[in-house]
């Protein structure tokens, strides 16, 4: 954990690592997250899913991570994933201005899940920040791995169900 997280922790803020993977893009995938709080405790969970892709598994991990911290606390999310980060404060005000349109005129991808963190945001205090996919950070990587094996159980179920049905 860097210096960062643990000033955070130090401070009252709740501390998330977020990350999502598929195998293949689009194809089977899994998100996960690692949640400190700023009592020395931690959580970690993932998900699995049968058909998805790599940006709507990265925002589960973020709507898990936020679900999992507590209606008024201040957290910082470290994620991999621009799609996230640039939407919510880049792109956000624009697509609410137009209906959930981008500004080429074609509907938001993922509405219902940037809803979803709209509103998790607004009970929270989130602060994100971008870190780099193949970060050397110690809870980057575990998160990473965590998507990825529950991506593989995804894999398995699907392959499961193909030799039951054959």
């Amino acid at each position: 954990m860097d210096i960062l997280a643990k000033t955070a922790l130090a401070d009252g803020t709740y501390v998330a690592y977020t990350d999502g993977s598929c195998k293949p893009n689009p194809g089977p995938g899994g998100c996960a997250f690692r949640l400190y709080a700023p009592d020395g405790s931690m959580i970690e969970n993932d998900l699995h899913f049968l058909e998805t892709n790599n940006n709507v598994a990265e925002m589960w991990a973020v709507i898990d991570a936020l679900t999992a911290t507590p209606d008024g606390a201040s957290v910082l999310l470290f994620l991999d994933s621009g799609y996230i980060k640039d939407g919510l404060e880049k792109y956000l005000t624009g697509w609410l201005t137009r209906n959930w349109r981008k500004s080429d005129g074609k509907e938001v991808a993922n509405r219902e899940l940037w809803e979803t963190i709209i509103a998790l945001t607004e009970t929270r205090k989130a602060t994100f920040l971008k870190i780099k996919a193949r970060s050397s950070d110690v809870d980057k990587k575990r998160v990473d791995v965590l998507a990825k094996e529950a991506a593989d159980r995804a894999v398995q179920r699907i392959l499961s169900a193909k030799w039951d049905a054959a």
